[in-house]
């Protein structure tokens, strides 16, 4: 059953369970065993990929089973209705039309004395996309990582997923991946598949950026081949936070706890609320809602363990607790979600009003649902088209220009112990006196 909770002296700690329920005492082992596969791919490539796939995903592949092949992603469209390719095509649109007006321009400045001063932003050379497989199948994944991908221009993008019976991937990725403008797509996933885009094998690219959620293993991955490719972040299980007051509908938010922990054991659905009829009424609904729940057993794990519902004095309070907590997702159920926007200072992203509810945003709203997890949303950012793109400054100086800075740099170049920056300012000026006698 949801817990609530009315004693504010648990709730910071409850909260902070919460937050950190990914810090349990098997991450160590499991770190070594990450470690193991990552060694046994740099060193072994194709043939690494495949023993784990067939240890970890109990599937037996060949080499040549591991790209999708063209016949594969043909035969997809045929295997999904025309509802779902009308929805994930819109999808495309929305999430195509959001990240376009994020895109970053190269610019220069031109200052006196023929100072030039710029950025310019260039994409990744390759981007490796992970999409989870095993409990849920996820097009809306691909979407959300291949299109801020595309949009940032992106040469060559690729998908590693896991296989699931009998080496398939699901349709429905495949057409995502297809609409998304993604044709390389490879069957092989967990801390293998993470190795095989950082350090390349015989079949499988080496990238520069790998972007996607995924388990445990995944996560611990990423972490260790971090500074070899670059990485988006390092996403732990789901979670939702709702502030709600006395005029949010408690059935509605009760689909929108469960909807969260759906996902995973350990995904989180709180709730925040002033009111302690509202409590109790949503408490009640996810009750009935879990009846014939089709993933009531996981989902009523997730529940018991992380889920929580907390009766707070005042909606700034509520906005307090979330901020110390700085949920992935945040609902704002109040009357006026506005202006308790402005009281949010943590929040990967945020969900105003009623008929907002967060599936709105994992499907197609247009920012991408790739968000910084257990307290991350306080220094990081959603998954965007920044994540696949790199700025170089640029710098140009006249020698006018130049003449004029040379003294201060002398200084500092002195004051830091580093002659030769001295001498490099200095002979040039040295230079441009003589050629202007």
């Amino acid at each position: 059953m949801l817990r609530i909770i009315t004693q504010q002296i648990e709730v910071r700690a409850e909260l902070q369970r919460i937050c950190d329920r990914t810090h349990d005492d098997q991450v160590i082992h499991k770190e070594a065993t990450v470690r193991e596969v990552l060694q046994a791919v740099k060193r072994q490539g194709d043939r690494a990929v495949l023993h784990y796939t067939a240890e970890f995903d109990n599937q037996t592949l060949k080499p040549e089973d591991l790209r999708v092949s063209g016949s594969e992603l043909d035969a997809a469209y045929q295997q999904v209705s025309k509802e779902l390719l009308e929805a994930i095509m819109l999808a495309c649109r929305q999430i195509e039309a959001f990240h376009r007006q994020r895109l970053p321009k190269s610019w220069v400045q031109f200052g006196d004395d023929e100072v030039v001063l710029g950025k310019r932003y260039t994409p990744v050379d390759r981007a490796g996309l992970y999409i989870p497989g095993g409990r849920a199948t996820y097009p809306s994944t691909v979407l959300m990582n291949a299109i801020p991908a595309q949009v940032a221009g992106v040469p060559r993008i690729v998908i590693v997923t896991p296989p699931g019976l009998g080496k398939a991937i699901h349709p429905a990725v495949l057409v995502a991946a297809q609409e998304a403008g993604v044709a390389e797509v490879y069957r092989v996933g967990g801390a293998q598949a993470i190795a095989a885009l950082a350090y390349g094998t015989e079949t499988i690219p080496k990238v520069n950026v790998i972007a996607g959620p995924g388990n445990i293993y995944v996560t611990l991955a990423k972490k260790l081949v971090y500074g070899n490719v670059g990485i988006d972040s390092l996403a732990g299980p789901s979670e939702v936070l709702v502030i709600a007051d006395e005029t949010a509908n408690p059935v509605h938010v009760a689909a929108d706890l469960l909807a969260q922990a759906e996902h995973d054991p350990m995904a989180a659905a709180i709730l925040l609320t002033t009111d302690t009829g509202l409590a109790k009424d949503v408490q009640a609904a996810v009750e009935r809602q879990l009846i014939d729940h089709p993933r009531r057993t996981q989902t009523e794990k997730a529940i018991a363990h992380y889920g929580l519902i907390v009766v707070v004095e005042s909606i700034e309070a509520a906005a307090e607790l979330s901020n110390e907590f700085a949920p992935e997702h945040l609902e704002l159920e109040v009357a006026d979600p506005w202006a308790l926007l402005e009281k949010i200072r943590h929040a990967g992203a945020i969900f105003l009003g009623s008929s907002t509810p967060e599936a709105v945003g994992d499907y197609l709203a247009g920012p991408s649902h790739t968000l910084p997890t257990s307290g991350a949303a306080r220094y990081a950012s959603a998954l965007g088209v920044e994540t696949f793109l790199k700025h170089s400054s640029l710098i140009h100086y006249s020698p006018t220009a130049l003449q004029k800075v040379a003294g201060a740099i002398d200084v500092l170049a002195k004051a830091e112990g580093l002659p030769s920056h001295a001498d490099s300012v200095r002979l040039r000026v040295q230079n441009q006196k003589q050629d202007e006698v």
